[in-house]
């Protein structure tokens, strides 16, 4: 004998029923077969609501009806075309029958518990008569029993308990002379002693399955559903879930009570005291594994077996330093709830006993505080302890495994890794059985909370990233086409899985929390929503993804000046603009602090050599206890690209405009010729170094002619060039003159800063910087004569891009 249980998705439609009968059909060329069915898909919902539109006098409950009934009969004539007069007849009493009900509970403006059992057990009635007429249909040796003459219940509507002794044999009974070889049965239905009906409650049709299987004894309980077993987490939240082999059943009860929706952990007690195992299988994919319950010893490489969640939780507090060493609070608070039928799904008392902290649903919030503020009224009357307070929208979250106890750490990985994310737990529960670990936090993080912890303990080491570009210019299209370029090595090589969900230029952005295609991003990108800074930050927050980067690839002030809100949410910040690095020291130590305070790192290397390692290696030494005594260097690859080519033979004018053309230069090329880039990134160095210094405080010996330094714009600006070419070659001539290469140099010593245009003699260092390359010297007290230098290409929209794309991969490594 097998018994099976089809759940509502699996019979909620002439599709999935033709399924089910395959199935059974198969099955029973080699056993007999008992089959429960729960009601087709959305029924039981659609009866009760009609029961509270007519308890409340709502005439739509007809409507509601009606659609009940053209369900059933729609199904039924698409599973029986032909031959379907007995099941019509059978439906139309029925539905006859029910439509009377309904009418006598508009009538006298009341359902009650004993009716609203009555009200839902015409869903299994009619799904398991439709499914075992049209088995008869097709000439199967199939039957109907209704389970209503088997389970036999108290008369504690809406959740009867079970009389075992007289069901056990009930069943034994009638399964000794039953002679079809499938037996169909409804869930969740049963009859009381006085032969009233009566329901079983929540997971009443997995309980009818597990009380026939246990009376049966038999090998094993399959339960079938719309998904191919219990998951590791929610495959809905989570796309890396994947169904589990083998769990034990305290496992399967853990994740089922923490909201793993495939079983229902009273229903299971049944088999569960006789060891009879409990195979999930998926009605549409009949093929595949699914999941086995059993008390089997299972060895796995994880110590964690799944991760779920209950949402629509509140959380209560009572405090009160009145509560410390008292007795007795906890029971009149226990009692409390008790009295007001509240079902208390977590707890957790500070050790100080200063607290109780309870987690209930959210939808007994308010009667929960109502009835403790009464009981407590002259403990909170006197200041003993305070009011309850309520926190809502909140969600519970559970990490569980029978084997957690036998490994350290599994707490400190669960709770960092949230942390990491700015995920904020708001109260922490553990057994002593250590089974699960629990703890509460935003109902609007339960996404990224679940993705965060299926990565940190079920992924293959795969960190995943999700970036946000804004500025996809020179620089920016080159980042994201190396990130779509590298992306399958990422993945293979570093583990890191690198999603770009969100893109802007100045006038559009597009977003994707699964991540955008980078065939075709500049097509959507130009038929994105309107641009908007702001905007762009509320998007990367609303879509909270975990790891998030925010790369900004501009020179935009006002984007620098959003950077403490990304810090806030934890969006790590990756950025080539140097403005805000170099703003006001005191916002530059902000920007710090919220990094440090949010765990959002702050990458900027690019602010420095573009995609030298210039900060970095400044960094190391700085971490590693040297002292920087001074620094020498030419920061500006385009500047030393204009002077490399101006000669006397070439225009200034030319040569500045040829710089901006192959991306030396920023848009406005008053930034790298006044001096003003090159200050600013002295002044970063010079941070760095532990100095606090503002960008006033550099003196810039500005090369260019007064009227170019007067400009207001940038076409009067190259008007000034031509009209100054004298003037500049005169630099060069006197350069010339005296063997030397013009080179911008920054210098940093004795807490001071200079930039200026220089005039390097042969054999120096600077002399034969090339190209666009830069070069830094830093004399420490390590290297006090012979500095370490670093030199190498120092602009450029490939270098840039590289650089910023080496900062995203640091992040992945971190």
């Amino acid at each position: 004998m097998k018994v099976l249980k089809f759940g509502g998705t699996s019979v909620g439609s002439s599709k999935n029923i033709n399924n089910v009968i395959s199935i059974l059909e198969n099955y029973g060329k080699d056993d007999s077969i008992a089959c429960v069915v729960s009601a087709v898909g959305g029924i039981t919902d659609k009866l009760l609501l009609a029961g509270k539109q007519a308890q409340n006098k709502d005439r739509d409950f007809v409507k509601t009806f009606q659609f009940i009934k053209d369900k059933h009969l729609s199904i039924i004539k698409e599973l029986n075309p032909d031959n379907n007069s007995a099941i019509l007849e059978y439906a139309e009493e029925r539905h006859n029958s029910l439509k009377n009900l309904l009418e006598g509970i508009f009538l006298i403006n009341e359902l009650s518990p004993k009716t609203s059992d009555k009200l839902v057990s015409y869903g299994e009635r009619l799904s398991s008569f439709i499914i075992a007429g049209t088995m008869k249909n097709r000439g199967l040796s199939a039957d109907r029993k209704n389970s209503q003459e088997l389970v036999i219940t108290n008369s504690n509507y809406t959740k009867a308990e079970v009389d075992y002794s007289i069901t056990n044999q009930n069943i034994k009974s009638y399964f000794e002379t039953a002679t079809q070889n499938i037996t169909i049965l409804p869930g969740f239905v049963a009859s009381s002693k006085t032969g009233e009906q009566t329901t079983l409650g929540r997971g009443g049709s997995d309980f009818t399955a597990a009380i026939i299987a246990a009376a049966l004894n038999v090998d094993q309980l399959e339960i079938w559903t719309d998904v191919s077993g219990m998951f590791t987490t929610n495959p809905k939240m989570v796309k890396q879930a994947y169904p589990i082999d083998k769990i034990s059943y305290q496992e399967a009860m853990e994740l089922s009570h923490f909201g793993a929706k495939v079983l229902y952990p009273p229903t299971v007690q049944p088999v569960l005291s006789l060891g009879i195992p409990i195979h999930i299988k998926n009605t549409l994919e009949p093929e595949a594994v699914g999941t086995i319950i059993s008390n089997e010893e299972i060895k796995s490489s994880s110590p964690v077996k799944g991760i779920s969640n209950i949402n629509n939780i509140a959380l209560l507090t009572l405090e009160g330093t009145g509560m410390v060493g008292i007795p007795g609070f906890s029971k009149r608070l226990f009692e409390t709830l008790l009295q007001e039928k509240i079902n208390v799904i977590m707890i957790t008392q500070a050790s100080s006993e200063h607290s109780i902290c309870l987690g209930i649903e959210n939808k007994d919030a308010d009667k929960a505080k109502e009835a403790i503020d009464v009981v407590f009224e002259n403990e909170i009357a006197l200041g003993k302890i305070e009011p309850i307070i309520i926190e809502s929208d909140l969600s519970i979250i559970a990490l569980v495994g029978d084997n957690m106890k036998n490994h350290q750490g599994i707490s400190g990985k669960m709770f960092s890794s949230l942390g990491k994310n700015n995920i904020n737990i708001r109260a922490i529960a553990q057994g002593a059985s250590e089974k699960n670990i629990t703890a509460v936090i935003n109902e609007k993080d339960v996404k990224k909370a679940l993705n965060t912890l299926h990565e940190q303990f079920f992924e293959a080491k795969t960190k995943q990233l999700n970036v946000f570009i804004t500025g996809v210019g020179n620089v920016g299209e080159r980042l994201v086409e190396q990130i779509k370029q590298q992306k399958k090595y990422l993945k293979e090589n570093l583990k890191i899985n690198l999603r770009v969900a969100g893109l802007s230029n100045s006038r559009t952005m597009i977003f994707d929390e699964t991540g955008l295609n980078l065939k075709d991003w500049k097509m959507q990108l130009a038929n994105g929503e309107q641009a908007s800074l702001q905007g762009f930050f509320e998007n990367a927050k609303a879509l909270n993804l975990r790891n998030s980067i925010f790369v900004d690839v501009t020179a935009n002030k006002d984007i620098a000046e959003l950077y403490p809100q990304y810090l806030r949410e934890s969006i790590a910040i990756v950025a080539c603009n140097k403005i805000a690095c170099s703003s006001e020291l005191n916002n530059y130590k902000e920007l710090k602090r919220l990094s440090l305070k949010y765990n959002a790192p702050f990458l900027f290397e690019t602010n420095v050599g573009a995609g030298l390692p210039v900060i970095d290696t400044l960094s190391n030494l700085i971490a590693s206890g040297d002292k920087v005594n001074s620094i020498q260097a030419v920061l500006s690859g385009s500047l030393n690209f204009v002077f490399n080519n101006f000669t006397n033979e070439t225009k200034f004018y030319d040569i500045v405009k040829q710089a901006g053309v192959e991306g030396y230069t920023e848009p406005d090329p008053r930034i790298d010729l006044s001096g003003v880039d090159v200050a600013r990134k002295i002044l970063i160095l010079a941070r760095e170094s532990g100095v606090e210094m503002n960008l006033e405080d550099i003196e810039n010996t500005s090369f260019l002619s007064e009227a170019g330094l007067k400009s207001d714009t940038v076409d009067d600006f190259y008007k000034t060039l031509i009209a100054d070419e004298a003037h500049y070659q005169s630099l060069y001539a006197s350069a010339k003159a005296n063997n030397c290469q013009l080179k911008y140099v920054a210098k940093f010593n004795d807490g001071k800063a200079s930039v200026g245009l220089q005039e390097i003699p042969e054999g120096h260092p600077f002399y034969n910087l090339e190209g666009s390359d830069n070069i830094v010297m830093f004399y420490t007290e390590r290297y006090p004569k012979q500095p370490m230098i670093i030199k190498g290409a120092g602009a450029g929209a490939d270098v840039t891009a590289s650089g910023l794309f080496a900062d995203i991969i640091r992040l992945g490594n971190d």
